[in-house]
């Protein structure tokens, strides 16, 4: 099974737990503390996951670091559960797709926002008031900077893509001048 599949299967059972019990907001906060920690004490990282290590010791790790960083109940059970079942590496993966998910349950989408230069914020902010109008809900922008669209933007809501790029445009109006077709 590939690795988005199992964060996906993870992150989907805590978004459940979290809208049964209105903790969905919690245990993103504690997801996202989990991963921040592991990423910045990477010899945690290598005490929770090594397998030259223990199981048994490196399961008494992470359960310490639970109760420190003061994690709920359910949070607790649920990374010692992933740990259990050798899927600890996928912890990062967990939390990105949960964090998909808990947006989508609060109404907010994102979507991602490529231009060729800078725009301005107000600018920004009519479209991304044209996406919440197109979509319905909330949108989170995130904006990227691409100098080979030539001009223009391309916007990505899941899978969902709206080019409208200048390099686009023109090689569309190649293939059709290829096809033979009037432009």
């Amino acid at each position: 099974m590939r690795s988005s599949a199992i964060a996906r299967r993870y992150a989907k059972a805590l978004i459940l737990i979290g809208r049964e019990d209105g903790q969905a907001e919690t245990y993103r906060s504690e997801l996202e503390t989990i991963v921040g920690l592991l990423n910045r004490e990477q010899m945690l990282e290598q005490a929770v996951s090594n397998p030259l290590y223990e199981a048994a010791s490196r399961r008494n790790v992470l359960k310490a670091v639970s109760e420190k960083l003061e994690l709920s109940r359910v949070m607790k059970s649920f990374v010692l559960l992933i740990f259990d079942k050798g899927r600890i590496n996928y912890l990062r993966d967990v939390s990105a797709y949960y964090t998909v998910l808990a947006d989508e349950l609060k109404g907010i989408v994102r979507a991602d926002l490529t231009t060729a230069t800078e725009l301005a914020e107000e600018t920004l902010e009519q479209i991304r008031a044209s996406l919440s109008k197109l979509t319905g809900k909330d949108v989170s922008l995130e904006t990227k900077l691409d100098k080979s669209l030539i001009g223009g933007i391309v916007t990505r809501i899941g899978d969902l893509v709206l080019d409208g790029s200048i390099k686009t445009q023109l090689q569309n109006m190649r293939e059709s001048l290829k096809r033979g077709e009037r432009v």
